[in-house]
């Protein structure tokens, strides 16, 4: 019917043009041309409207740089159950001990770009590398999303990344069945290296998880270093430490005889006699200061260093969990799993200021009997 309508309709103009006094043969090219056109125009399909962003759709996205500060908020209740179905005005940000609102609220579930630095140091071998084996196993097939992406980074007197960002779960499963413990550990120098790789992730959430018997011994990078590099960033920070004492094989084995040890003898300084006798006395070590920014532990102390964790975790708002048990590294990496899917988003734009200082971030809940626990401030550089 719509083709039959134009030809009818260029035919009438056709003829009022021949009436005017156009010719018969010009007013016939005319009509086939102006019908030919109206067809055209009516077979046309309707232009589509351009597409929305994704971001006018999925409500709250990270953004970078000052203009607006990002917090996660986990909330939890007195029995450590994340707290479901809150609202933006159930939160209270403060800022420097300012109050400060926020714009920017979401509660949804969103993609995370998770990095994963675990210790194969020799003091991780046995059933500790054989469990953190399986866990992270279980972590990536079973309990991460398959929109969120991972790299896979392991340390040992030195990091080594294994596998890029990736959402194959066999390139990372393979990477971890062929390791091999062996030599110290260089557990901050490994984050530092993970921290900017993270910050490249794709998804809007990004997050580190380390698991480590937290004792360092190789690292060149100093823990106050490494705790001023991750407050310049909006990653969470999550560590797993496996507790020496925890291992089976402790209690297997007889406690080693002691024998009595010799009073240690004072040694002189440089230039000084030699005391009568010819032997010379010995001085007190003193104990030896490396990348921990301190005192170093014994390359046979396997003992987690809780303080070490902490201090990569806690201001960034993430935690950090000791296992007494390598069992425990399954439920302990299901549980951080579980946490990245269910927390809260909120951003407030920023004061403005570039004064490369550290500002405090402190959330608060109108409701007190809840906990919260989030990034605790940021670095405007």
């Amino acid at each position: 019917m719509g083709r039959s309508f134009a030809p009818q309709t260029a035919t009438v103009h056709a003829s009022a043009f021949t009436h005017e006094g156009i010719g018969v043969m010009n007013a016939s090219v005319l009509a086939i041309a102006m019908a030919t056109l109206v067809v055209s125009l009516h077979g046309q399909q309707p232009a589509q409207p351009p597409a929305r962003p994704d971001s006018d759709t999925q409500g709250f996205r990270f953004k970078s740089g000052v203009e607006l500060i990002n917090v996660t908020a986990t909330v939890s209740d007195a029995n450590g159950r994340f707290v479901p179905g809150l609202r933006q005005e159930d939160f209270l940000v403060y800022e420097d001990d300012e109050p400060v609102t926020v714009t920017h609220f979401d509660a949804e579930r969103v993609p995370v770009s998770l990095g994963i630095a675990l210790d194969t140091s020799g003091s991780m071998a046995g059933s500790k590398i054989q469990e953190a084996q399986a866990a992270l196993d279980r972590l990536l097939f079973d309990l991460l999303d398959r929109q969120d992406e991972i790299f896979l980074y392991r340390f040992s007197n030195t990091p080594v990344l294994l596998q890029q960002w990736t959402k194959d779960r066999q390139l990372l499963s393979r990477a971890l069945a062929r390791l091999e413990p062996n030599g110290g550990t260089a557990m901050y120098d490994a984050v530092a290296e993970a921290i900017p790789l993270t910050m490249q992730g794709h998804n809007q959430k990004k997050a580190l998880l380390v698991i480590s018997d937290g004792n360092d011994t190789a690292s060149s990078t100093a823990v106050r270093q490494l705790k001023a590099q991750i407050r310049e960033t909006e990653t969470l920070v999550y560590a797993i430490g496996i507790d020496g004492q925890g291992e089976s094989t402790a209690r297997q084995q007889p406690p080693p005889t002691r024998f009595p040890m010799p009073t240690p003898r004072p040694r002189p300084f440089p230039g000084a006699p030699m005391p009568p006798g010819g032997t010379p006395p010995i001085f007190p070590r003193q104990p030896p200061s490396g990348g921990g920014g301190g005192f170093r532990r014994s390359p046979n102390d396997d003992r987690v260093n809780v303080a070490a964790l902490r201090d990569m975790t806690d201001d960034s708002g993430g935690r950090t969990e000791i296992v007494r048990d390598p069992r425990d590294l399954n439920p302990a990496t299901a549980s951080i799993a579980d946490e990245l899917s269910k927390q809260y988003y909120l951003g407030y734009p920023s004061s403005g200021k570039k004064d490369g200082r550290w500002h405090t971030i402190r959330v608060e809940l109108r409701n007190r009997a809840y906990r919260v626990r989030a990034r605790k401030g940021y670095i405007a550089s």
